[in-house]
C-alpha cells in the first residue's frame, strides 16, 4: 500500500452539468489544426508548406531553439494553410484530413524489455510525442537531456466538471500498461502515481517499482503540482517530469501500435450543455463540431479546460494539444436586481455571505460574472485556506510583483504553477489576476534567475 495524504485546504466547486459516462465517436473535422501557441517558449520553424501532403505522425514544425523537439500532424492529408498573427507569429497549421481514412508514419513496434532510455527518447522526439512530457519547475516541455528525479502521473482530476480518468483509461488498459513501462525506462523506474481513495494500485499494472500515493480531500488534491509538493518537494536545481494520464495512453499507442494516434476522449460539460457526455475526437478537432447542436443557449461562454484554469474559446477555434475538457457556462453580462442584498440561496458562498452555505451538497449554475472589479490587494488570509502547500502565497505574489528573485526563490517559486493558484484567484476579494502574476513570475525567473 502507498502512503496516504489528507488534503484539508481547498474547495470543491460543485457545478451542474457533469458529463454522463457515455461515449460517442465524432468524425474527424473537415479541417484540423495544430496550434504552436499551445507550447510555451517554443519558436516554430516550419518543415512543410501549404499544399504539401503529410502522414499522421509526420513532423510539420520543430522548435528553433531545440531542433530535436518536433511536432507532428495528428492526421494525414494536405496542409491547407499556415495562419500567422502579429509579427508573423505562427498561430495555426491547418490540415485537410484524408477522406478515406488516416495514413500513419510507421514506427517499429519495440520489445520494451530491450529498449534503452536513449532509444525511447529518440522515438518520442521523432514522433512528436515528446511534447506530452512536461517538467516542473516552469511547467514547460521537458528537456530530454535531463534526468528527472521522478516522473509523476496524477490518476484523477479534482477540478470542476473534470472528466473521470478512471472511466477513460479502462478503454485502453494495454496502452496504459505500455506507457507506464516507457516512463519507467525514462526515469530509471522512479515513477509516482497519485490516486484517490477507492482507486486500486492494481489498476496500473506492470509497475512493481513505481510508487503509489493516495490523496484524499477537496480540489486541488488532483493537481500534479500539489502531489509533487507533498511527495517530493522541489528544491532549486531539481527537476521532475509529469504526464497527464490521457497523454500517457497516446505514448503507449506509439510503442504498442507503432503509430502516433492522437485521438482522445473529451468531456463536454457545463450547465449550458443539453446532454453532457464524453466524445472521442481528434486532437485539433474543430470546436464547432464538438458543440454544434448540443448547447441549450447561444449566449454562453465556451472554455477549453475547466472554469478555473481554462481559456475562452469559440466555435471557430480548434481543440488544443493538452485539453481533455470543454466547459460551457452562461455569460454573466446581465444586470442583477438588488445584487448581494438578496438572500442568495442559489449563489455559491465560501464566506457565508449568503445562506447557501447551509446546503453544502448543492450544485450551482454559475456564470462568468466577476461580481466586482480589481481593487486594493489586501491581506485577508483567504489564499491560505485553499492552497494546500507549505508556502506563503501573498508574500510570493508580492515578491513577483517586486521582481525580487532571491525572495521568490525563498518563497517556493520553483514548486508552483498557475493551476495551483486557481482557487486563490477564485476566492480573492480583491479580484487579483493571481494566475497571471504566477505566470509572469515563472517567466521572469526562467529568463533572469
Amino acid at each position: 500500500m502507498g502512503k496516504h495524504f489528507t488534503i484539508r485546504k481547498g474547495y470543491d466547486i460543485k457545478l451542474r452539468g457533469i458529463a454522463e459516462k457515455t461515449i460517442a465517436d465524432l468524425p474527424v473535422s473537415d479541417v484540423v489544426a495544430v496550434k504552436p501557441p499551445d507550447f510555451d517558449t517554443v519558436t516554430p520553424k516550419m518543415l512543410v508548406e501549404p499544399g504539401d501532403e503529410v502522414l499522421a505522425g509526420q513532423a510539420i514544425f520543430f522548435d528553433k531553439n531545440r531542433p530535436d523537439l518536433k511536432f507532428a500532424s495528428p492526421v494525414s492529408g494536405e496542409i491547407a494553410d499556415i495562419v500567422r498573427g502579429e509579427k508573423r507569429r505562427i498561430m495555426e497549421v491547418r490540415i485537410l484530413p484524408d477522406k478515406k481514412g488516416t495514413r500513419y508514419v510507421a514506427f517499429p513496434k519495440t520489445d520494451l524489455s530491450a529498449l534503452s532510455r536513449e532509444d525511447a527518447i529518440e522515438r518520442l522526439l521523432e514522433s512528436g510525442c515528446w511534447g506530452y512530457i512536461r517538467q516542473r519547475p516552469y511547467s514547460l516541455i521537458a528537456d530530454p537531456k535531463d534526468l528527472p528525479k521522478a516522473i509523476f502521473v496524477s490518476c484523477f482530476d479534482s477540478a470542476p466538471l473534470a472528466p473521470d480518468l478512471d472511466f477513460i483509461k479502462d478503454f485502453e488498459i494495454d496502452n496504459l500498461h505500455t506507457g507506464i513501462q516507457v516512463l519507467q525506462i525514462l526515469a530509471n523506474g522512479k515513477v509516482s502515481f497519485g490516486l484517490r481513495p477507492g482507486q486500486s494500485e492494481g489498476d496500473f499494472p506492470g509497475t512493481p517499482v513505481a510508487s503509489h500515493h493516495f490523496f484524499q480531500g477537496p480540489h486541488p488534491a488532483g493537481n500534479v503540482g500539489i502531489q509533487i509538493h507533498h511527495v517530493s518537494p522541489l528544491q532549486k536545481g531539481e527537476t521532475v517530469w509529469y504526464v497527464h494520464l490521457q497523454d500517457l495512453l497516446i505514448i503507449g499507442r506509439l510503442f504498442r501500435e507503432g503509430r502516433y494516434r492522437a485521438d482522445r476522449i473529451v468531456a463536454l460539460a457545463g450547465s449550458c450543455v443539453d446532454k453532457p457526455q464524453y466524445y472521442r475526437v481528434m486532437t485539433g478537432q474543430h470546436i464547432g463540431d464538438i458543440t454544434g447542436g448540443r448547447l441549450l443557449s447561444e449566449h454562453c461562454r465556451l472554455i477549453q479546460g475547466n472554469v478555473l484554469t481554462g481559456k475562452t474559446t469559440s466555435a471557430g477555434d480548434f481543440l488544443s494539444f493538452y485539453e481533455n475538457q470543454i466547459t460551457v457556462i452562461p455569460e454573466g453580462d446581465q444586470p442583477e436586481f438588488l445584487g448581494w442584498l438578496l438572500p442568495g440561496l442559489q449563489k455559491l458562498s465560501l464566506s457565508r455571505t449568503y445562506f447557501s452555505w447551509l446546503f453544502p451538497k448543492r450544485s450551482y449554475e454559475l456564470d462568468t460574472n466577476m461580481h466586482g472589479e480589481e481593487r486594493a490587494f489586501v491581506m485577508t488570509g483567504q489564499y491560505d485556506k485553499v492552497l494546500p502547500m507549505n508556502i506563503y502565497p501573498v508574500f510570493l505574489l508580492k515578491a513577483i510583483l517586486a521582481r525580487d528573485i532571491e525572495r521568490m526563490e525563498a518563497l517556493g517559486i520553483y514548486e508552483v504553477s498557475e493551476e495551483d493558484f486557481a482557487l486563490c484567484e477564485f476566492v480573492c476579494t480583491s479580484k487579483i489576476d493571481v494566475q497571471q502574476i504566477i505566470s509572469e513570475g515563472l517567466k521572469y525567473i526562467r529568463e533572469e534567475g
